[in-house]
């Protein structure tokens, strides 16, 4: 097929957003080409909440044909969190064809440089952000998030992050000079002249390991990353969320093609049922770089067992908010309460521990005790949910019954602060909906210990009594050294306690959030700004974005001859 998108047009209309992103990357700032209201999508050809609604239920009963060789079957089966059967089957591939047709199409994508690499992913963006109300409807049914949650968290936000890649990826690739003069003098002999010329080339093909919970916006970095620096990428989603990584596959082959590439640098590895391919993908000959989110044990097999390859993990982690005083108790109980209820909790940003000191803490409103804090957050929680429309719309449904069987069996570890409730769903009564539990706990009974130092993923959060701010900040290092955290929180308003909470964080590594009051979380964070892991510590080899999350993605070649 003759290409549609010429590089003329695709630098035209790109190389302005690219400039935009690469300068924001440098000053941190905030910036997001891609609206985050709802209302935005109603123009320029974009869908709206309806027609996106429409193309998703168009989709049920039907099968995403890829055009992918070596499809020998077709596979299906997922059911939303909320009840619904999606409908929709993929092809099934047969790796021994696949993989040899995915390594065919690289060299042109190398040889077409970085520049044009990063255009055709802003264009593959693009086209998803065109989609953006059909994506949030996949990542719904697929996550069970709530709507607005899969909107903007599935939506702009994931395209953010793929944005961010590109950016990162490009700027570590031009970091090289394309060619280089070199001449050496040698006093009074003919001085040394070579020509050299450095290609920045793939590893080889990537894998992309989908997530259940955000499988955009933690798959999307890693694709664009491998793709902009000249790899195959080959995406292997979760069983249960399929459908948003297929949307994205297909998008992608699209422009690929359309740009006058080989389609198949970008396929899908859907599997069987209890097919379980993830461990044959990963340690085949073929695939060099793996970026995988997911459970702490699985990032660890990958991570000893995928030799050939270069690993990136986000895997799991112990979240901590350290509380020893405030000057707005009412906004830290209000952001505290969003932050542990927002989506049930099943974010890899959500708190888990809040370690309270048992003697009380000092506050705007007066001295309050460890029972008074936990009361007190507790009321908030139940505040900020007791209305049942909108505890949905904050909560989403539990995404799978491994974490409904936590959520129960919290109850059983201590003195229940804020017992679950179940919430109907009318729009969805198949849904399971369940309000955060929070357990009180004592950090200084080593019977406690084992509940607050493991991952308890989903809406349960431990209130733990500690003897001090010293002790409290002792718990928070180890915990973060032996455990990892994804985020670090603290409310304090003694200088010396802040910085011994800062201290810690610099040294385990761990991004820390302080004093937050207002409509900035501990559990969000901001593409092009704000740092999500941070590779140091055990919750994940690798951070998005930073340059180390793209430069080994590739290798720069040298070919030098004498000028």
């Amino acid at each position: 097929m003759a290409a549609e998108l010429t590089a003329h047009q695709l630098i035209a209309q790109h190389r302005p957003t690219l400039d935009l992103a690469l300068e924001t990357i440098r000053t941190r700032a905030y910036w997001s080409p891609h609206p985050e209201h709802p209302k935005a999508y109603g123009e320029n050809g974009s869908l709206d909440t309806a027609a996106g609604k429409a193309a998703f239920d168009a989709l049920a009963g039907t099968r995403l044909d890829l055009g992918q060789p070596g499809t020998d079957g077709w596979v299906g089966g997922e059911v939303s969190p909320y009840g619904i059967e999606l409908g929709v089957e993929y092809p099934h591939a047969d790796l021994d064809v696949l993989l040899p047709a995915m390594k065919a199409g690289q060299k042109a994508w190398r040889d077409a440089g970085a520049e044009l690499r990063a255009m055709v992913c802003l264009e593959i963006l693009k086209r998803i952000a065109d989609r953006t109300m059909e994506f949030a409807q996949a990542v719904m049914h697929t996550s069970g998030q709530a709507f607005m949650m899969a909107f903007q968290a599935g939506g702009p936000h994931a395209q953010d992050r793929g944005m961010e890649a590109v950016a990162y990826a490009y700027a570590e690739q031009s970091r090289t000079p394309e060619a280089a003069e070199w001449t050496k003098p040698q006093g009074k002999r003919d001085p040394l002249a070579l020509t050299k010329r450095f290609t920045p080339v793939p590893r080889g093909i990537g894998l992309v390991i989908g997530c259940n919970t955000f499988p955009t916006w933690n798959g999307y970095p890693g694709l664009f990353a491998s793709l902009a620096t000249g790899n195959a990428v080959l995406v292997k989603p979760h069983p249960r969320a399929v459908l948003p990584l297929a949307l994205t596959v297909q998008v992608a082959r699209e422009v690929l093609t359309e740009a006058g590439f080989d389609a198949n640098l970008v396929a899908l590895a859907a599997e069987r049922p209890g097919e379980g391919i993830a461990k044959t993908l990963a340690t085949r000959p073929e695939i060099r770089i793996i970026d995988y989110t997911g459970s702490t044990a699985f990032g660890d097999w990958l991570e000893a067992n995928a030799r050939q390859a270069q690993v990136y993990t986000e895997k799991a982690g112990v979240n901590t908010v350290l509380v020893e005083s405030t000057d707005d108790y009412k906004g830290m109980l209000a952001n505290l309460a969003f932050s542990l209820s927002l989506y049930s909790g099943q974010m890899c940003t959500t708190p888990q521990n809040l370690l309270i000191p048992r003697d009380g803490i000092r506050t705007d409103q007066g001295d309050k005790s460890y029972d008074e804090v936990t009361a007190d957050l507790a009321r908030a929680v139940d505040g900020l949910l007791g209305d049942d429309a909108r505890a949905n719309a904050l909560l989403g449904a539990i995404v799978n019954p491994d974490v409904k069987s936590r959520l129960e069996a919290a109850a059983g570890l201590g003195e229940v602060a804020l017992a679950s409730r179940e919430v109907a769903n009318p729009e969805f009564p198949d849904a399971v909906v369940r309000t955060p539990v929070i357990v009180k706990l004592d950090g200084a009974k080593p019977e406690d210990e084992a509940a607050y130092t493991s991952e308890c993923f989903g809406p349960v959060s431990f209130a733990v009594a500690v003897d001090s701010a010293d002790h409290a900040v002792e718990l928070l290092r180890r915990s973060v050294r032996e455990q990892g955290a994804m985020t670090v929180g603290a409310y304090t308003t003694d200088p010396e306690v802040e910085e011994a909470v800062q201290e810690a964080c610099l040294d385990e590594a761990a991004q820390l959030s302080l004093n937050l009051t207002g409509g900035v979380y501990v559990n969000q964070t901001a593409a092009f700004s704000d740092f999500h892991g941070s590779g140091g510590n055990p919750a994940a080899n690798a951070a998005l974005c930073d340059g180390a999350f793209v430069a080994n993605r590739f290798r720069v070649v040298e070919v030098r001859r004498p000028a």
